[in-house]
């Protein structure tokens, strides 16, 4: 017995090293949000967004917001209630977020409880608005300098990243979409969303705290339309000489059609050697009327006209190679040639596929950086068939701190596999047969629900130490009451070591954002 206490310590002390290891990077990511230096905005949605979120008071944005809790949880969000509606709620800052001079992370987390089929969540940060607006104006039309978020609907499936930046040669704001995005996750899990804006013009779009996305501002590769515009473009003025010959191959103008070439000769003709098979049925025909039928009591041949019997395979012609008049069959005609054409050779006088001149672009300009406008406001404007969409943990931080390599992620994600695999062979030791279900329940929960996976490990610590202590006091084997761990994320916001050296650009499959969550799926 003492043997066995023995090696069950053994046991847990090694199970507690590795999930504190292993989960050291989200106790890291725990700490108040309002108490860190990087934390600009933050809405969790604990208490009831009523009083602190204004809802459009616009006609067509219909669709009721609820403060509601994530379905087996006890996290609450911002929930679209109805399907088929549109919706509208924003919330100004207490000072515009500036984009210009330091990293900026966007975050936060979307749980789509009855899928997508159709219709957006993402997010608008407005740009400060005009003079007289108010918040219970906010619609479609209300100026944006990012919209970031899920969208999906037919064609659409993608993570949107649009930017809407001041032409400084004309004045106006046009919109610039992140060239192929990720695609929308799929299942009715939490996901989160983070957008990290460098200094030097980087943009990381990452899914659960993987990146998914690279781009520069200032690439013409990454966005469309691009910031900057081409250094010349086409001469709208230029016009194709009338004497321009695009045709690389011409009929030869010497070719003549040959004598025996006829163009009237079909293409099948009666095979005049074919024969009748024996035994064809020349009397019998195909079809025959339905013995079997009879007229209906209620016909009138006055209304209804002369009744006549419906037709049946002549079953007389089933064991025959043929009924009816046998007819020649056709066959290919050997004299066809079709039309005749010239035979092509290359155009002397080709000159190639004509295009105008380029001319330098007199709306070009260089650009060292995008001028963003200043985020003033965050708004969800979302027209969708789906309900059950939950906003929740909305983030708006400074980071310098990114992981620049992927070494330390690829490490964590493997030890938490084995973690979760160690978990799984603890509680198929046979002394703890009483608490094999809810154990499981525990783990499984923290494998698939990324917003419990510490408070769940800690929770499975705290449940197995309980039955090892209770176990070697003598007491007897009672089933473990499991308390449901609440998400050790809630309140937190991440703050993640490591250094970003945009200059070497090393691979990053994960980068640090505040208040990452980490998915395992």
């Amino acid at each position: 017995m003492e043997e066995r206490n023995r090696t069950s310590l053994g046991i847990f002390t090694l199970l507690f090293i590795l999930i504190s290891i292993s989960s050291f990077h989200l106790l890291r990511a725990s700490d108040d949000p309002d108490d860190a230096d990087d934390a600009i905005f933050y809405e969790s949605f604990d208490e009831n967004f009523e009083g602190r979120w204004t809802v459009s008071n616009k006609d067509d944005y219909n669709g009721v917001w609820k403060h509601e809790k994530s379905e087996g949880h006890d996290d609450y969000g911002l929930l679209v209630s109805e399907k088929a509606r549109k919706y509208a709620i924003v919330k100004e800052l207490k000072e515009p977020v500036t984009l210009k001079d330091e990293t900026v992370v966007l975050q936060f987390e979307v749980r789509l409880q009855n899928g997508l089929e159709c219709g957006g969540a993402y997010l608008k940060y407005l740009r400060p608005q005009g003079v007289g607006w108010t918040p219970k104006e906010f619609d479609n039309e209300s100026p944006y300098t990012i919209m970031f978020g899920p969208d999906k609907c037919g064609n659409t499936n993608k993570v949107h990243f649009i930017i809407k930046h001041k032409n400084p040669k004309s004045g106006k704001y046009v919109e610039h979409h992140l060239k192929n995005p990720p695609s929308v996750p799929s299942d009715k899990l939490t996901h989160v969303y983070t957008a990290i804006l460098k200094p030097n013009n980087g943009l990381r779009v990452l899914v659960d705290g993987e990146v998914k996305k690279k781009a520069n501002f200032l690439s013409s590769d990454d966005f469309e339309p691009p910031l900057i515009p081409p250094k010349t473009i086409p001469d709208p003025d230029d016009k194709k000489p009338e004497d321009w010959d695009e045709r690389a191959k011409i009929p030869d103008p010497d070719a003549v059609k040959p004598d025996d070439w006829d163009e009237d000769a079909p293409v099948e003709i009666l095979d005049e050697e074919a024969k009748k098979p024996e035994g064809w049925l020349d009397d019998e025909p195909e079809e025959i009327d339905d013995p079997e039928a009879t007229k209906p009591e209620d016909w009138d041949d006055e209304e209804d006209g002369e009744w006549e019997a419906p037709k049946i395979d002549n079953p007389k012609c089933d064991s025959a190679p043929g009924c009816g008049e046998w007819k020649r069959p056709m066959k290919k005609n050997p004299a066809y040639k079709g039309k005749w054409h010239a035979p092509l050779i290359d155009n002397p006088d080709y000159k190639g596929i004509w295009k105008p001149r380029d001319i330098p672009n007199p709306d070009y300009f260089e650009l060292e950086k995008p001028d963003f406008e200043p985020i003033a406001a965050i708004g969800i404007e979302i027209w969708t068939m789906q309900d059950g969409i939950l906003f929740d943990n909305i983030l708006i931080a400074n980071d310098d701190e990114e992981e620049d390599s992927d070494g330390g992620s690829a490490f964590l994600a493997d030890l938490q596999a084995k973690v979760f695999e160690l978990l799984y062979k603890i509680a198929d030791i046979p002394f703890l047969s009483d608490y094999k279900f809810k154990l499981h329940d525990l783990i499984e929960k923290g494998e698939k629900q990324p917003n419990l996976t510490m408070g769940i490990l800690v929770a499975i610590v705290v449940v197995l130490l309980t039955i090892f202590f209770k176990l070697i006091s003598g007491g007897k084997k009672k089933p473990a009451r499991v308390e449901k761990p609440r998400p050790a994320s809630k309140e937190s916001k991440a703050h993640q070591s490591g250094s970003d050296n945009e200059d070497s650009e090393k691979e990053e499959t994960s980068a640090a954002a505040p208040r990452r969550r980490i998915r395992r799926d």
